[in-house]
């Protein structure tokens, strides 16, 4: 089944079997690269897995293009500015960190989405396909005859501000602010902007985001799968002389660029399981405690990239939608706690209910393994003394988590952004006790 929005049109479900041809009779029957293809196309797989993965984790793709993207000039190494996964150099920290929005390119500065990539935090290592890294994005212009592909990993994009129209091989994203979107490893995009734009990213070394089990919750819930869109085919056959095209590759920790003579988007037909998708926030069918108690987070899940631990994920993707609080005799928002995974925080739009005021739009927060966190004094006392009614949460606003089981470190850009006086949010909690039941 397809799904119009706007100009684009997508394909419904996760995961599944998709085929998509611009031109009618583009893609072969009954067989993956016949000796001839159709239109004079060229035949390409696209394996986002081992050859010999099960069968149910195996993804893969197959393309039918005008020109095999083998056709290009030696890459050559670029400047990465504050891009980076450099994370054994970086200094550690157990603080608790908070930092205001990243800021926006100046009108004078023409930033693209790559040359605005900075990062945040991270841990693990590209090249032995473990790990994770967090970047932001400020950007204000698009990127003009220019594409990038991810050998690292997969690109989990968050739009704070602006709305990304991102090309790819496969068709084209619209993602807007409450959208998200993920660009596998290995795929080649290009993203336009119309305004100054912001977001995050969640970038992951080993395997790829799947939906959670929902375990007793039962067959449906959180994320539903016929809610993740998926690009039709959309092609455009441009090549010549006049055609200078870059593609930029992200290749074990660095950037690096090589130049052709056509598009890098002449793909007229796909098949496969292995292609980008977004999916709206809206859309999350949100679980909650009624009775009492603050249930844990992990309700909350709309994606994870699980480790070979059982239920310990790599990143689990974590929302923080609107919803009721109806609990009895309960501390409602957050509780304190002290986590053996890392929480790294942002927030998309309104105002998060744990720490009103200082944790803005843009903003980002990072709690450590094991650094304790959790609700600021003004949060504890109102909640602590109010009239316990049934209630909206989070009304007009959506807060998100990218929740590690690995150990993130931040890097120097993010280190030397730190609020200093974050620490101050507990300073002022009162002592209670008095040694009376």
């Amino acid at each position: 089944m397809t799904e119009k929005q706007g100009a684009y049109d997508y394909f419904t479900g996760f995961g599944n079997e998709f085929a998509s041809e611009a031109l009618p009779g583009a893609l072969p029957k009954g067989q993956n690269n016949p000796q001839k293809c159709a239109y004079g196309l060229y035949c390409e797989q696209l394996s986002g897995t081992a050859f010999t993965a099960p069968r149910g984790k195996n993804q893969r793709s197959w393309l039918y293009r005008i020109r095999p993207p083998v056709q290009h000039l030696p890459f050559e190494k670029l400047e990465s500015g504050l891009l980076s996964s450099d994370f054994h150099a970086w200094a550690p920290n157990p603080n608790q960190m908070r930092w205001n929005p990243a800021e926006m390119p100046s009108d004078e500065d023409k930033v693209d989405f790559v040359a605005g990539l900075k990062t945040m935090a991270g841990a693990g290592d590209p090249c032995s396909r473990h790990g994770t890294a967090i970047h932001m994005y400020c950007c204000n212009t698009s990127m003009q005859d220019k594409c990038m592909y991810n050998s690292d990993g997969d690109f989990l994009i968050v739009p704070q501000e602006g709305t990304l129209i991102i090309t790819t091989e496969f068709g084209v994203l619209e993602v807007k602010q409450n959208e998200i979107a993920v660009i596998q490893r290995g795929i080649r995009f290009s993203v336009a902007v119309s305004q100054p734009s912001r977001g995050y990213i969640c970038e992951i070394f080993g395997g790829h985001f799947e939906l959670p089990s929902l375990g007793p919750i039962g067959a449906n819930g959180l994320a539903n799968p016929r809610d993740f869109l998926t690009p039709t085919a959309k092609f455009e056959d441009r090549d010549g002389d006049d055609v200078n095209f870059t593609v930029i590759s992200k290749f074990q920790g660095a950037l690096f660029a090589a130049q052709q003579k056509y598009s890098p988007f002449d793909v007229v037909a796909w098949h496969g399981n292995y292609a980008p998708y977004k999916y709206d926030l809206a859309r999350f069918m949100v679980i909650n405690a009624v009775k009492y108690d603050h249930a844990d987070p992990s309700i909350f899940t709309v994606l994870t990239c699980p480790t070979t631990e059982p239920g310990t994920a790599l990143v689990d993707f974590v929302i923080f939608p609107p919803r009721w609080g109806v609990c009895e005799n309960t501390f409602r928002p957050p509780y304190f706690h002290r986590n053996c995974m890392s929480e790294f925080m942002g927030l998309i739009k309104g105002s998060y209910e744990a720490k009103k005021g200082a944790f803005l739009p843009g903003g980002a927060s990072l709690h450590s393994q094991m650094t304790p966190h959790g609700p600021d004094d003004k949060c504890f006392e109102g909640a602590s003394n109010a009239v316990l009614e049934p209630e909206r949460v989070a009304e007009g606003t959506q807060a998100f988590m990218f929740e590690s089981s690995l150990s993130l470190k931040s890097s120097p850009w993010a280190q030397a952004r730190i609020q200093p006086e974050y620490y101050k949010a507990w300073q002022n909690l009162k002592k209670y006790f008095n040694g009376k039941p």
